[in-house]
């Protein structure tokens, strides 16, 4: 019997409808992986969130800037991810010399505080 399971390890999957066959195949299932570990990683508890809006440079548009996040990239990449999807507008993120700042398009500051509310992540500013 181990020598079946042997032989099974040392096939290559050629093709599959499968759902979760798919995901090995085209890595996601490790991206996942990792994100789930990202999200451990990141206390929400040890950080504030500072809010601000900008206008200045943007030809009057107005941004919504989210300062003070924690310099870890896969945690900030996939709270943008988010935002920018709930918030139904662009955005973009930088992380920079140990802070990391999420700019959302328009004043979203309602609809921000209310996600990070439901993550229990604390903000202030206006």
């Amino acid at each position: 019997m181990s020598s079946q399971s042997n032989s099974s390890k040392d096939r290559i999957l050629v093709y599959s409808t499968d759902p979760k066959d798919q995901a090995i195949i085209s890595g996601q299932a490790e991206k996942d992986k990792l994100a789930a570990q990202s999200r451990q990683l990141v206390d929400t508890k040890k950080f504030t969130v500072v809010f601000r809006l900008e206008k200045n440079g943007r030809g009057g548009k107005t941004v919504t800037i989210l300062d003070q996040l924690p310099n870890h990239e896969t945690f900030v990449k996939e709270l943008t991810k988010e935002l920018k999807i709930k918030c139904g507008v662009g955005g973009s993120y930088k992380v920079e010399s140990g802070v990391a700042q999420i700019e959302i398009q328009g004043d979203k500051r309602d609809a921000i505080k209310k996600i990070l509310d439901l993550k229990q992540i604390k903000y202030k500013g206006m």
